[in-house]
């Protein structure tokens, strides 16, 4: 069983910065690939950016070339996405996600990833 918590949203700026953070709860040694979503208002959840267990593969949307930095620390079983320059179109419910421990390789598909956190608020006044 693989428990989730997202933390450090807020409100912010325009231009500002955060750091997302995803402690990963585990009953065994297992690592997970990771990936990061968000829902804005009225909007499906979308894929934001995803990292392999050892954090070798990362990969992004479109929306977050350039602003969004994921990262892992797997001796303190966290999972970070670093958002800089924010905009109020980044303004949504941030999730993390994990895969199944079978898998090495991250994924931008949501049907991929069976643990989900409950999600860290992030607004962006303009």
């Amino acid at each position: 069983q693989v428990l989730l918590a997202e933390s450090g949203g807020g409100l912010v700026p325009a231009g500002g910065s955060l750091r997302l953070s995803c402690v990963v709860s585990k009953s065994t040694n297992d690592r997970y690939a990771m990936g990061w979503f968000r829902q804005a208002p009225g909007k499906e959840r979308e894929f934001v950016a995803s990292i392999s267990r050892n954090g070798d593969i990362a990969n992004y949307a479109d929306i977050a070339q350039g602003r969004f930095t994921i990262s892992r620390d797997n001796i303190k079983n966290t999972v970070y996405l670093q958002i800089d320059n924010l905009g109020p179109a980044d303004t949504a419910i941030y999730y993390c996600a994990a895969r199944g421990s079978s898998y090495y390789s991250p994924s931008s598909s949501r049907a991929d990833y069976g643990s989900w956190g409950q999600g860290t608020q992030v607004t962006v006044s303009s």
